[in-house]
């Protein structure tokens, strides 16, 4: 049956590319739609805001505006007239009086009242404070110098003025209209009406405690906040004032003494149609908090409107649009995957059949001819097992013989000297028994008998270390084996003038492997130690042995130079050496460790403080039950 594929693309798009490509559109939809739905949002809250905007102003102005004609309204006033045309008895004020109370009641306003051209109150709606008629009244109290106030000054000088003041004894917002009392082109005075913003204000705090959404403000001419929904707002600058504008602002008097401190409102970025995105100063029950600000100008009184919308309600329902807009673009994108991924599931499938159909046709011929491979390589790899078991015994022995070969001078060193007594007792021997002196001979052959069983127990300890090593069933002491170290190596201590030194802790338990084999990884490692502190002017060769847990450690250190990290690492590297060309082959560590690790060890090489190499490694402890332990004065082992 034959499959036919799809055509394939000349090049698969990566999964990952795909995925990533997805997401970056879930993300762009996102972020779009959280930018169209804030953008809608802020336009709805900017259209709602001027029509606040509009209706603030439209109340403070007509607020105002209800007492703008009182000015004009008292000038026709008879009894005012005889008061500013220079009748000044208290009939003529107390009328007077009556006449600005009567008119207040109907007009509502927090006083009316009469200055002289002296700065002089001379009459008032208020009740006067004393019964002196000319006791100033308790209306201009918090305006010390009347004579120096502005309204006053610019009313003097024929203008009608607009004035606004703070009340001092409850820092409450005012309002003045004046306007100068002219008999002819002369001046004679000052009527004035006073008015207090408090209830206007008082409304729009109310208001913007229930809507919780909306702060709104009034800045005047020099940019100080006088009236605003926020009563922490009020008598704060919008900007930062210099010591020299603080003392301006305090001269004019407007303000409560001291109150005028920077607003410390932050510009964070501008909007359309002319709003601005604001940060509000952060207070002790509430943190600072992000503002959209309108304003609209007052030109009549030469102040600004200004209102603050919260953002929230608009970025909770960007946010919200933005995870709608992710969620269905996810929807999408993930439907574009499992589409994108069941089309590339099908053109591989049909890939997949027709190469199984190619691979099953190859795959019968393939499995018999690597069958047959991999019967021949079975045999070629038993075959050079064997080799290299056999190799590696070789090696051993090898170095065994080449141990042997280094120790060659030592031994015919142990041996002259046996020889040469011998020669020499044998010789006085006869001539004793040539003068009968029979019991001088006897002990002279006893003495033959001693050196030759010294020369017996060298030749023994070189026979037995030559010959192959054979299964080990016999524990030893591990001193037995430290002995016969000293034993092979005296003739070169001595000659090299080494420090010998020997630690072995009291108590230890015998020893479970080949001796043989056990004193030829101590001759490689000492050797090795010799031959590395040859040029060193202090030589200590320290051989160790202890207990640890189930096992028996021995180690062998040297005094010799530092070994670089290099070589440290290489140490166990077959035909790797230290030493200088053609004194060494490079495997005895090979082969101590190989050793080693027959026993169930490892051997390891250590740096030594200052200086020095010390090699360790771990052998296996008998059991003293069911073996026979080999002791210290045996010379087989």
């Amino acid at each position: 049956m034959q499959f036919h594929s799809l055509p394939a693309t000349a090049k698969k798009t990566p999964l990952w590319l795909v995925i990533a490509v997805l997401g970056l559109l879930t993300l762009v939809s996102g972020g779009l739609a959280y930018r169209a739905s804030e953008r809608a949002g802020l336009a709805l809250l900017d259209d709602v805001a001027y029509r606040q905007l509009d209706l603030y102003a439209s109340a403070l102005e007509n607020e105002l505006g209800k007492y703008a004609y009182l000015p004009s309204l008292m000038e026709l006033d008879p009894d005012v007239t005889q008061l500013f045309g220079g009748a000044s008895s208290s009939d003529i004020r107390k009328r007077a009086h009556r006449s600005l109370v009567n008119l207040n009641v109907r007009a509502g306003a927090k006083a009316l009242f009469l200055v002289g051209v002296d700065g002089r109150v001379l009459a008032s709606s208020e009740a006067l404070s004393g019964s002196r008629p000319d006791a100033p009244t308790e209306l201009l109290e918090p305006l010390t110098h009347v004579s120096a106030q502005p309204f006053f000054t610019e009313a003097v000088a024929q203008q009608r003025t607009q004035f606004f003041a703070s009340s001092r004894d409850s820092s409450a917002s005012e309002y003045f209209f004046a306007q100068p009392y002219l008999l002819g082109q002369q001046v004679r005075g000052v009527m004035g009406v006073q008015i207090s913003l408090a209830p206007l204000e008082a409304t729009w705090v109310d208001l913007g405690v229930r809507s919780e959404r909306e702060e709104l403000m009034v800045v005047d001419e020099s940019g100080v906040v006088i009236m605003s929904s926020v009563p922490r707002w009020k008598y704060r600058s919008l900007t930062e004032l210099t010591a020299v504008a603080r003392l301006g602002l305090a001269a004019l008097g407007r303000y409560p003494p001291g109150a005028v401190l920077p607003l410390n409102m932050k510009f964070q970025a501008d909007l359309e149609r002319g709003a601005k995105m604001v940060e509000m100063p952060a207070t002790p029950a509430a943190p600072a908090l992000s503002r959209v600000l309108q304003e609209r100008a007052l030109p009549q009184l030469g102040w600004r409107l200004l209102i603050f919308s919260d953002p929230q309600p608009v970025q909770s329902a960007a946010r919200s649009a933005a995870w709608g807009a992710a969620a269905v673009m996810a929807f999408v994108c993930l439907l574009a995957l499992y589409l994108l991924h069941r089309r590339r599931a099908t053109r591989q499938l049909f890939v997949a059949r027709n190469a199984l159909q190619a691979v099953n046709s190859q795959l019968e011929n393939l499995v018999e001819k690597r069958t047959l491979e991999l019967s021949q390589t079975n045999q070629q790899l038993v075959a050079e097992i064997r080799e290299r078991v056999l190799a590696q015994g070789e090696l051993v022995q090898a170095g065994k013989l080449a141990v042997l070969g280094q120790m060659s001078a030592g031994v015919a060193h142990e041996i002259s000297q046996p020889l040469t007594a011998l020669r020499a007792l044998s010789t006085n021997a006869a001539l004793l028994l040539g003068s009968g002196r029979a019991p001088e001979a006897l002990a002279n052959l006893k003495a033959i008998g001693e050196v030759t069983a010294r020369m017996q127990g060298i030749t023994a300890q070189l026979k037995s270390f030559a010959r192959k090593s054979q299964p080990f069933e016999v524990a030893f002491a591990a001193e037995v084996v430290v002995q016969q170290l000293h034993l092979l190596l005296a003739h070169r201590l001595a000659s090299e003038q080494l420090e010998w030194a020997v630690d072995l802790e009291p108590g230890l338990p015998a020893v479970f492997c080949d001796s043989n084999r056990l004193l030829q990884v101590l001759l490689n490692l000492a050797g090795n130690a010799l031959d590395a502190m040859a040029g060193e002017s202090f030589k200590r060769l320290t051989v160790a042995v202890c207990r640890r847990g189930g096992r028996i450690e021995l180690s062998v250190a040297d005094t010799g130079p530092v070994v670089p990290d290099d070589a440290m690492k290489r140490l166990f590297e077959p035909f790797f050496s230290t030493k200088p060309a053609g004194q060494g082959l490079g495997l005895g560590l090979v082969i101590s460790s190989n050793i080693v690790r027959e026993f169930g060890g490892i051997l390891r090489a250590e740096r030594v403080l200052p200086q020095g190499l010390r090699f360790v490694f771990d052998v296996p402890a008998a059991a003293l039950e069911g073996h026979a332990v080999q002791s210290p004065g045996e010379s087989d082992v």
